[in-house]
């Protein structure tokens, strides 16, 4: 496996990293305790070293989870986002000083590690950055050794620039073949200012696996039923058609193009995935390739073309 820096922060992390959020069960539906173990198990010996969690993913079960597998490994780097108040009825987004330094000493006794490696605002809201209090928080908490990194995982590009403005070194973005404006439209910010970027969504929630028909449901409990009307997500699954191309020679799935397209881009630190079971981590591991060059040039210029052609902007 692989390691990138992340930016400044003095951490080289596997340029491929375990989301949780799928297996928190949150998302898509419950998934199994045991099935949960042996994904992050899987990730381990598969020799993945970052692990992304949230203090709000299953009311803080997956930070617990983590703190229990990870708690005799030392290479292992736990990124955690803090900022939504899920006791409050209904939950709601807290980005107070007071609330954020609880949160922070909470996260840390659920991960069982005296600093956290990198903690992330979850989605703040431009208003709430504005204020500056938040990134304040997190800087005074580095200062204290509570914290090793901070930065911020942004909804929009206006927030991740007023992140990199008020100090932050790692952002986590949004960024996938369909979607990738907000990245590339801060690559010299990010570059300049030398932030570690790890990249969410980079299956965009199972769309770019390219298995569904254009008549896809989801069950209940399943956050894409409401992410997509029916007319939008029959769009998004024509839109596949500019990618396929990609798939030949050591691409040998649209899943597989879709992770080496965001690896192939050195500003990004680490691509973060969401397998909620382990042969969707293996699959994503083998096909994710073991190096550049991830994709070739002139494939990535035609699909930017092919991509202009359905409507995406590039």
């Amino acid at each position: 496996m692989r390691r990138r820096p992340l930016g400044k922060t003095g951490l080289n992390v596997t340029e491929l990293g375990l989301g949780t959020w799928g297996l928190s069960g949150d998302g898509y539906g419950p998934v199994p305790e045991a099935e949960q173990d042996q994904v992050i198990d899987r990730a381990r010996a598969l020799g993945i070293t970052l692990f992304e969690t949230a203090d709000s993913y299953a009311h803080g079960g997956m930070e617990r989870k983590l703190g229990e597998r990870l708690k005799d490994d030392k290479r292992a780097r736990i990124v955690t986002r803090i900022g939504t108040d899920r006791d409050a009825i209904p939950p709601k987004k807290r980005f107070d000083p007071e609330y954020l330094r609880t949160a922070v000493e909470r996260s840390a006794e659920r991960l069982g590690r005296d600093a956290i490696d990198v903690v992330l605002l979850h989605n703040p809201s431009e208003v709430a950055m504005e204020k500056r209090e938040a990134t304040a928080l997190l800087s005074e908490l580095k200062q204290a050794g509570k914290i090793r990194a901070w930065g911020v995982s942004a909804g929009t590009r206006s927030v991740a620039s007023a992140a990199v403005d008020q100090g932050a070194e790692v952002l986590s973005l949004a960024y996938n073949a369909l979607y990738r404006s907000d990245l590339d439209q801060l690559l010299e910010v990010v570059a300049e200012a030398d932030v570690g970027v790890l990249a969410h969504s980079v299956l965009g929630y199972g769309l770019l696996c390219g298995h569904w028909a254009p008549s896809k449901s989801f069950g209940l409990g399943d956050h894409r039923a409401e992410r997509w009307t029916g007319d939008e997500l029959r769009r998004r699954i024509r839109q596949l058609d500019a990618i396929r191309p990609l798939i030949g020679g050591e691409v040998l799935s649209l899943r597989g193009g879709a992770v080496r397209f965001v690896l192939h881009n050195e500003a990004v630190s680490s691509a973060l995935l969401g397998p909620r079971n382990t042969i969707q981590l293996d699959q994503l591991v083998r096909e994710a390739g073991k190096g550049p060059p991830y994709l070739e040039e002139d494939k990535l210029t035609a699909l930017e073309n092919r991509l202009r052609d359905v409507g995406v902007g590039v």
